[in-house]
């Protein structure tokens, strides 16, 4: 008998592609159903504000209809469905959860695990694209790109950009300090050492690679990178220990003219003290892709400053991200119906 599988896709990550990449990966071993949810054009659920969704987080659809359609089946492969702990009471078939992302917000992982639910993620499954388009970020800013960009589209010739008093620095003469060294950060790394760039890494818990080493790169503690970098990055994930460690203090750390760049998380920053920072000019500039609160609000003071470059949280979105985090999570299936252990259990 085939195992039923329900996939719960999106806008991003395709049902069809999951469909696609699962029925290649196990044939005729799967019966599967598909839904498309209408992320991202309405907004996921960021909080803890809905009840009985306690502990999570960065989730879309609501327990009753990821209920209604999962129902007996056997296995779910999804990105942002919620599943509680009284959801999957009303489950009792669901054996394998495989969320394309790469940490599991989404699923109450004490319940699974009290349930024998074997939960199942895509660790990197954006790490790349992230990191490019971290590159991409601050080229913007130590290039003068936006500065130039908005200058043109309201009608103005900024050719006092090429001053050298005003025009940018190139990366093979800069400092970057990379805050996390997990897989996008590793990532940022390699990508910066090959513009000739020094650079800086903060994460207590990690070594450097040998080829890190052997290419320059030095571990440092996160007082030092602030102190001595040009561009500062932020790539750790969200702790107790992380949760604001850029606020007003580490700010004043930094050197004057400093470029903070965050394709990270909301969390990791005060944004207040940051408004702070870019308004007294002691930063030069920002580019941010996540925030405390998204969408942010339209009022938002960050918005006002033109010293800041903005981009709605989809430094992961890529079209490779969307087949990668598939395969993975069809892979993921192959082996559970196969008898075979999990590659990525949570």
């Amino acid at each position: 008998m085939p195992r039923n599988v329900a996939i719960i896709g999106d806008h991003f990550m395709l049902p069809e592609v999951f469909e696609e990449k699962i029925l290649a990966a196990c044939g005729d071993k799967v019966a599967i159903r598909t839904r498309k949810d209408n992320w991202p054009d309405e907004p996921m659920e960021h909080g803890y504000a809905v009840e009985g969704m306690d502990g999570l987080k960065e989730y879309f659809g609501s327990a009753d209809g990821v209920v209604d359609f999962v129902g007996d089946a056997e296995i779910m492969v999804t990105q942002l469905a919620p599943l509680s702990a009284g959801m999957m009471d009303r489950m009792p078939g669901l054996k394998l959860v495989a969320v394309s992302r790469g940490g599991p917000v989404n699923i109450d992982m004490g319940a699974a695990r009290e349930r024998g639910i074997t939960v199942v993620n895509t660790p990197g499954r954006n790490s790349t694209a992230v990191a490019e388009f971290t590159i991409g970020a601050i080229l913007a800013e130590t290039r003068k790109i936006r500065e130039g960009h908005e200058a043109l589209r309201k009608g103005v010739w900024r050719g006092d950009l090429y001053r050298a008093d005003v025009t940018g620095r190139e990366l093979n003469e800069l400092t970057v300090g990379v805050i996390g060294y997990g897989n996008i950060g590793t990532k940022v790394v390699k990508l910066l050492r090959a513009f000739g760039t020094r650079v800086l890494v903060c994460d207590p818990y990690v070594q450097l690679s040998q080829e890190d080493r052997i290419g320059g790169v030095e571990h440092v503690g996160l007082h030092e990178l602030l102190e001595r970098s040009d561009v500062v990055s932020m790539h750790p994930r969200v702790t107790e220990e992380t949760r604001q460690m850029i606020n007003a203090e580490t700010l004043k750390l930094m050197r004057p003219g400093t470029i903070f760049v965050n394709t990270a998380r909301g969390p990791l920053v005060d944004y207040d003290a940051l408004h702070d920072a870019l308004e007294s000019g002691h930063l030069a500039g920002a580019m941010l892709e996540t925030f405390a609160v998204e969408p942010v609000p339209e009022d938002w003071p960050l918005l006002q400053l033109p010293n800041v470059t903005l981009t709605p949280h989809i430094a992961g979105a890529s079209v490779r991200t969307v087949t990668f985090a598939a395969e993975q999570a069809a892979e993921e299936v192959r082996r559970y119906i196969a008898g075979e252990g999990p590659l990525n259990r949570c």
